[in-house]
């Protein structure tokens, strides 16, 4: 299952995407109800490409929430672009996803 969820549509001559990612988002700091620290597990970079372009790359650390969520606008995309997102984490996990512009999934 993909854990990255992404949606578009249109406002005027913008396209507002959004996109949400499944991950826990440990920053290392937080404890289990046994006392324990929960090791560190967050996304250290966010990467989307338009039409296999890059358009925006994000460093991020352990201070991001669980399950993030990110809303952007584009100026400069069309119906039909294809936009892709991949995060890479601290613990060497990945995912990616791809969406057409204009047809939310």
């Amino acid at each position: 299952m993909n854990s990255i969820k992404v949606r578009s549509r249109r406002e005027g001559e913008l396209i507002e995407v959004k996109v949400l990612i499944e991950h826990p988002m440990e920053n290392g700091r937080n404890r289990d109800a046994a006392g324990n620290l929960i090791p560190a597990h967050f996304i250290e970079q966010l990467t989307l490409t338009l039409n296999a372009q890059p358009l925006l790359t994000v460093n991020m650390a352990g201070s991001v929430s669980k399950n993030p969520f990110f809303s952007f606008r584009l100026k400069q995309a069309a119906d039909g672009d294809v936009l892709r997102v991949d995060w890479r984490d601290n613990l060497g996990s990945s995912d990616s996803a791809e969406h057409r512009i204009g047809v939310n999934r």
